[in-house]
């Protein structure tokens, strides 16, 4: 009669699984694993050479490695660490963007000026798309019907038909583009120019530019603000601009795109992720090996992480 009643009691102490932040260790070929309810390192997982770019299928039970100098995209099981199998990605392989249908992956190929689509299931090239000179951001409209280069030397954002296969637009922007995004609603693709300094608005409809976002940091040179990688807030009002080897993310205004504070980070801040609930940002800092965790209601640094040497993508696992 009092086993039911201590059962209970025991299942009911037991911790909640809590979500993770997987960072990419380009330098020491690890993926290190962040705990967001203790802030620690849980797990080291390593890697093919140079990881860069990460993303988890859409339930979670697949996480896929851009392992850019094993010229590989990686498929790894996230709950043993066990690398599945390889997918044919192309050569030198940086950043990736998995659609909807959570089948093709869209991966940009540095130095092949192409964007590879792999279907996952098959594990087949279903296409190549000659795209500018050093294609690395890459992004997909939230109805799977378009998808975005960036090409980092030719300054252009590449508009492609997911249907076709072929570019029916290109947009100028400024120096060395990295990383493009649409907005949840689809209306606005945000690419960031970490050269250029800038971080340029299209509206998605009609390919016109909306705005252009500049920095300005007192105290830091202007040479060293270079927009990186960047997240929205789920009510699309916020945007949180990671600066690079300037040591800050900007915090944007979505509506009016002026910038209304900055945040202090680690050294060469590149990419970011928000923990599940949105309450935390994690951004990952290349030069000084470390993850600065954001409150995002504050809009201030709480913790630093140690992780592996030059720390590059970021992703979340619930």
């Amino acid at each position: 009669m009092r086993l039911l009643p201590l059962l209970l009691c025991t299942a009911l102490a037991a911790p909640a699984s809590a979500a993770e932040i997987w960072v990419t260790n380009e330098k020491d070929d690890t993926i290190s694993v962040i705990d967001t309810a203790t802030l620690a390192v849980t797990r080291t997982i390593p890697t093919g050479e140079r990881p860069r770019g990460i993303t988890f299928s859409h339930d979670y039970s697949r996480v896929y490695i851009c392992a850019s100098d094993s010229n590989a995209v990686q498929v790894m099981d996230p709950a043993t660490g066990a690398i599945l199998h390889d997918l044919p990605s192309g050569e030198d392989p940086e950043q990736f963007i998995l659609a909807p249908d959570d089948r093709h992956l869209w991966i940009a190929n540095e130095n092949d000026a192409v964007t590879t689509v792999v279907d996952t299931e098959t594990r087949r090239v279903v296409a190549q798309i000659n795209v500018g000179i050093e294609p690395e951001g890459m992004a997909v409209s939230p109805d799977g019907a378009t998808v975005i280069t960036t090409s980092e030397t030719t300054s252009m954002a590449h508009w492609i038909s997911t249907a076709t296969h072929q570019i029916f637009a290109n947009s100028l922007v400024d120096a060395r583009p990295r990383h493009a995004e649409f907005t949840a609603d689809g209306a606005q693709l945000w690419v960031s120019s970490e050269i250029g300094g800038t971080v340029t608005v299209f509206a998605a409809a009609d390919q016109r530019e909306l705005a252009k976002i500049r920095f300005a940091i007192p105290g830091v040179h202007s040479d060293l603000i270079q927009p990186v990688g960047f997240e929205f807030t789920p009510d699309g009002r916020t945007a949180f601009v990671a600066l690079g080897p300037a040591n800050h993310v900007a915090v944007v205004d979505m509506a009016s795109f002026e910038v209304r504070d900055y945040i202090l980070t680690g050294r060469r801040v590149w990419h970011l992720a928000f923990s599940p609930d949105h309450a935390q940002l994690f951004t990952t800092n290349g030069v000084s090996g470390d993850v600065t965790v954001i409150d995002v209601a504050s809009e201030t640094p709480v913790k630093t992480i140690r992780v592996g040497r030059f720390p590059w993508g970021a992703a979340m696992r619930p």
